[in-house]
């Protein structure tokens, strides 16, 4: 029998090796390697959802609703910023009590009449009450801060005139968190048609402001 030449004998003893290293190789780089490659994926999209999805924290509230507005100023406050007026108040009726509530007092004794309301209002966030803040600042211009007062407090006078009537008003107005105070007072004389002076207004209303403040961070 002939000798094969040496390239072709060293080749037909190579091939079932190189067949059986394909077969090998096709064992270990099949479905097994595909499933480890698929599983590397997920995980590394499972982090990247981690990492970069939206956040489902919800926002926290400091205050989650009104407190009662009536009892909200000490009744001798009531007693001197409105003279003859029921110390009990006048809740005013409101279509959600738990995001706004509103008390009323008022009184005319004798020529002297005076107003007084006290209203908190709940909004979603801190973000949302500074906003509404800013834009109740943006309605009340032309007065100034009030340093101490909430987290922000802002106050503002003004007088009108009306028949010869003259009517001095305040609105004191805190943030306080996702909650505002707003505070509005005023004053008229029926006898010498004039209104009391801007420092009277202003600071009553300041000093209801402050009670009330101190009222909503009771009710945390």
């Amino acid at each position: 029998m002939r000798s094969l030449p040496l390239p072709l004998a060293l080749t037909a003893r190579l091939t079932p090796v190189v067949v059986l290293a394909c077969a090998g190789w096709a064992l270990t780089s099949g479905p097994d390697t595909d499933t480890k490659d698929t599983a590397a994926k997920d995980t590394r999209q499972t982090r990247s959802e981690k990492t970069s999805g939206p956040s489902e924290t919800a926002v926290s509230k400091t205050y989650a609703a009104a407190p009662a507005p009536c009892t909200s100023v000490a009744t001798k406050t009531v007693t001197s910023l409105v003279p003859g007026a029921k110390t009990a108040g006048k809740e005013i009726p409101s279509t959600d009590t738990e995001l706004r509530r509103t008390c009323s007092w008022n009184a005319l004794k004798g020529y002297d009449y005076r107003w007084l309301d006290i209203s908190f209002e709940i909004t979603e966030s801190d973000d949302a009450a500074q906003t509404s803040y800013k834009e109740r600042l943006k309605e009340k211009s032309g007065g100034g801060a009030v340093p101490g007062l909430g987290d922000e407090g802002y106050s503002v006078v003004n007088l009108t005139t009306e028949d010869k009537q003259q009517t001095r008003e305040g609105t004191v107005i805190a943030r306080v968190a996702n909650a505002l105070v707003v505070v509005t007072y005023n004053g008229s004389d029926f006898e010498s048609k004039k209104a009391p002076g801007t420092d009277v207004i202003n600071k009553g209303a300041i000093k209801a402001a402050k009670e009330a403040v101190a009222t909503l961070r009771k009710n945390v």
